[in-house]
């Protein structure tokens, strides 16, 4: 298979994502030589990385992934997604864009797999203290 046809399927993997999914579903797409990276952590491994969903759902309201583009060379893959997601079920929805730079093996299994998104406008200036400094450092570069 190509390139193509992994990063396909693995977008379509990344939109379809539950809370219910088993180690099966994971295990589609990671082994134990998958690796993960995000702006808060780098992982190895299947069960590593099916933790880090498991996570997520544990402590977001209804998070999901769009996968709005599949961009393929002939090694690498980058998805451009939109995560939406509520803190909790009271608070407002809201949706941030990244990018995934994604490597597969022969096999369709993810080798690689780097996100890259704005951690500080999307995390860090919504902690009170922290969001205030960020700001005021991002007013005085602008000014």
């Amino acid at each position: 298979m190509s390139t193509v046809l992994f990063a396909e399927a693995y977008a379509g993997f990344y939109e379809e994502l539950s809370p219910n999914f088993s180690k099966t579903e994971y295990g589609l797409f990671f082994d134990d030589y998958s690796r993960f990276e995000d702006p808060f952590q780098k992982v190895e491994g299947l069960e590593a990385i099916e933790h880090i969903f498991v996570d997520m759902y544990e402590k977001l309201h209804e998070p999901r992934f769009v996968v709005d583009e599949v961009i393929c060379s002939k090694e690498v893959a980058y998805l451009k997604w939109q995560f939406i997601y509520a803190m909790n079920p009271k608070e407002e929805t809201q949706t941030f864009t990244g990018v995934s730079r994604v490597t597969f093996s022969t096999l369709g299994k993810v080798l690689t797999h780097t996100d890259y998104w704005d951690a500080a406008q999307h995390v860090y200036e919504k902690i009170p203290i922290l969001g205030s400094i960020i700001r005021l450092i991002k007013r005085k570069l602008h000014a």
